[in-house]
């Protein structure tokens, strides 16, 4: 279907209280791209200063990370989120406190990308499978990893595939992993990778190539079924990662977190802009919501989602279009009964 925009707005009319009810949004909402916020959290902010220290030294890690979570704290207070809270809570707590925000912001599901390794996080979708579903999550250059992918799969009943490929220390299109794209095609499951920019401040990478999306055009030739889903518009590479989707219909984008990196674009840029050319090149069927929602108290990242809506209705986009950015596309790639 040819995307075209609609010649009446969609734009509902609301009174100012009734903007920030979620409920009154009238779209089911799936969030493909979230973060379980496991007990193990702190477990994995260390291993992440070992890398860092292991390349840079660990004054200079330090330093790093310092940086990070100023940047991190100057972001939080601009979105006016309350600090994310120290206490420990055990998975269940975490768990019940998510289902609770999901029906109090009026969303029907959410997909969590990572939650503290495969095993906890398929224990985690187990306990809500009406509410959660779930992404493998581990080392992509480990020897067994096309054999903990499908595992993650028919054992676990996780439903796709997430790498950071910023972080990566090898190329993202290093032959070494085809073994897991040759699986994740063979289990015919989505593989969300995240280029660009990663963290507070850009954050560092490991390899600067797995920076730009356009590494992954080989692998998305040769892997031709695999649904390659790119988040946060490409983190800064936006230009690349069109040119990836013109040259391979396989290649989707997820639209979640602040997106604050367009403001270091070098030209001007606002969610509106971001909606408008993405549907204007890729269309509506290969656009997919996420929110990169993660800590308490905030949770589901309200004003993410309505920050996408009020760009939606700007460009006065029809409903059904609406309906498959926020819940079809994201519904049909994890399989959801209908």
């Amino acid at each position: 279907m040819k995307f075209e925009m609609s010649e009446h707005s969609s734009k509902s009319k609301q009174s100012p209280e009734r903007k920030n009810d979620m409920s009154s949004h009238g779209l089911k909402i799936i969030d493909f791209h979230a973060h379980f916020p496991t007990s193990r959290w702190v477990k994995w902010v260390s291993s992440w200063k070992e890398r860092l220290a292991q390349k840079y030294g660990m004054e200079k890690a330090q330093l790093l990370i310092e940086q990070s979570m100023q940047d991190k704290e100057k972001m939080r207070k601009l979105w006016g989120f309350a600090p994310p809270e120290s206490e420990i809570h055990s998975d269940e707590e975490q768990a019940a406190r998510w289902v609770k925000d999901l029906n109090l912001k009026g969303v029907e599901r959410v997909n969590f990308v990572t939650g503290g390794g495969n095993e906890t996080l398929s224990q985690i979708v187990r306990l809500h499978p009406k509410k959660f579903s779930g992404f493998a999550h581990h080392n992509i250059f480990s020897e067994d990893a096309p054999f903990e992918l499908e595992r993650a799969v028919k054992k676990l009943g996780l439903k796709g595939y997430k790498v950071i490929a910023s972080s990566q220390v090898k190329s993202i299109d290093d032959k070494s992993a085809y073994l897991v794209w040759e699986m994740a095609e063979k289990l015919e499951v989505p593989v969300i990778i995240h280029f660009g920019v990663l963290g507070g401040g850009g954050g560092p990478s490991f390899n600067l190539k797995n920076m730009n999306p356009l590494t992954l055009w080989e692998v998305t030739k040769m892997f031709p079924k695999i649904p390659f889903v790119i988040p946060h518009f490409g983190a800064g590479y936006l230009r690349e990662l069109l040119l990836l989707c013109w040259s391979s219909p396989n290649v989707y984008i997820d639209t979640s977190g602040s997106n604050r990196w367009i403001h270091w674009m070098p030209f001007k840029m606002d969610m509106k802009d971001l909606f408008k050319k993405t549907l204007e090149t890729v269309g509506p069927d290969r656009l997919i919501f996420g929110s990169d929602s993660s800590y308490f108290p905030r949770g589901f990242s309200a004003p993410y989602l309505m920050k996408q809506l009020e760009a939606c209705q700007a460009l006065e986009l029809e409903k059904e279009i609406m309906e498959r950015i926020f819940y079809g596309n994201a519904a049909k790639l994890l399989k959801l009964e209908k």
